[in-house]
């Protein structure tokens, strides 16, 4: 079995590959919905992800991996354990990630950011913006679960790995054909959707 299909997977196996009609937090509208926390919640298999993206990195010398809350503080907590250092998360104050809670990085210090599920990648963005308008590290990569971008996403900064690859396709609001059909939307995530 190939290591994407390996990645994919795991999230069979933990039923977290789900059909229907979802709203994703970028706002766009898909048939397929990723439910990461059902995997998330399982300390073997969040071991396992977290080891490939960790011995990805592992050349890279990080000193520090960083995630968005809420998924990304487990995903930083365990791929900084399998790097042997600090694993910090990035939460939402005044509508913008910062970081709190006494976290901090030196200047100089190299950075692996860490995510879940990239659609369009704004909450990566996001992190990259406050690191450089008030850090003076090095982000040395972006470390993805899975990216269904579709176009194998790629921030600029460092390099941009992802466990696996989908290709779901994703619809505005206006072009969805679930909508025009009537059929149910479910809105997932952790926080609200863009519009």
């Amino acid at each position: 079995m190939q290591k994407e299909e390996k990645i994919l997977e795991v999230f069979r196996k933990a039923n977290a590959l789900l059909v229907g009609h979802f709203m994703l937090t970028s706002g766009k509208h898909s048939n397929i919905y990723l439910e990461k926390f059902t995997v998330l919640q399982q300390p073997k298999p969040t071991e396992y992800l977290c080891k490939q993206i960790a011995a990805h990195f592992k050349k890279h010398k990080i000193d520090v991996v960083i995630g968005a809350a809420i998924g990304g503080i487990i995903l930083s907590y365990e791929t900084a354990r399998q790097l042997g250092v600090r694993g910090i998360f990035m939460e939402r104050e005044e509508g913008k990630l910062k970081l709190r809670r006494g976290f901090d990085i030196a200047e100089s210090e190299r950075v692996l950011i860490v995510e879940d599920i990239v659609t369009t990648g704004g909450s990566v963005q996001e992190i990259i913006a406050e690191l450089k308008e008030n850090y003076k590290c090095e982000i040395a990569g972006v470390g993805l679960l899975i990216d269904r971008s579709g176009k194998n996403i790629d921030f600029g900064e460092g390099e941009t790995f992802a466990l696996a690859h989908m290709d779901i396709t994703t619809y505005e609001e206006k072009d969805c054909p679930m909508c025009k059909k009537g059929t149910p939307i479910t809105k997932r995530g952790s926080r609200n959707v863009k519009k």
